[in-house]
């Protein structure tokens, strides 16, 4: 085999490789996504936030109590554990990174382990999951609740 031919048999087993590395790469991240929560609440960015603070999530009618919204574009659920207090927390379960999917009777819960949270403070309830999910600032002003 000359030199040529050998450096192109090389050069195509890494394509090989590389788009099989991808393909799993792919898989494994549709796997762990989130999707927005019960609620029917829509994030609202302004214009030029990037998904930044600033970024309008919902109306304060659109988290329900005892319950909450995931924002899967801001990586945030927000939760209202009793009526006129909000919650915000990182919506990446602390377990494996999967991102947690509703909020239910104050439960923030990942589909990937089964994890659970506590609504109001972020902290496990239930395994795998030992460490709480890290709160995020939010502000809450009229009826509009902004990520900080």
């Amino acid at each position: 085999m000359s030199a040529a031919q050998e450096r192109r048999t090389l050069l195509e087993r890494r394509t090989v490789v590389l788009a099989v590395g991808a393909a799993g790469a792919a898989a494994a991240l549709t796997a762990c996504g989130g999707s927005e929560g019960s609620g029917g609440a829509e994030s609202v960015q302004q214009p030029g936030s990037g998904g930044a603070g600033g970024t309008v999530l919902a109306k304060t009618a659109d988290i329900p109590e005892g319950g909450g919204v995931v924002f899967a574009a801001q990586k945030v659920v927000v939760t209202q554990p009793t009526a006129g207090q909000f919650k915000a927390f990182s919506a990446t379960c602390t377990h494996q990174g999967c991102a947690v999917k509703d909020v239910t009777d104050n439960v923030i819960t990942c589909p990937c382990h089964n994890s659970t949270f506590d609504a109001a403070t972020g902290s496990p309830t239930a395994g795998p999951a030992t460490q709480p999910l890290p709160a995020r600032e939010i502000s809450v002003e009229g009826d509009s609740i902004t990520l900080a």
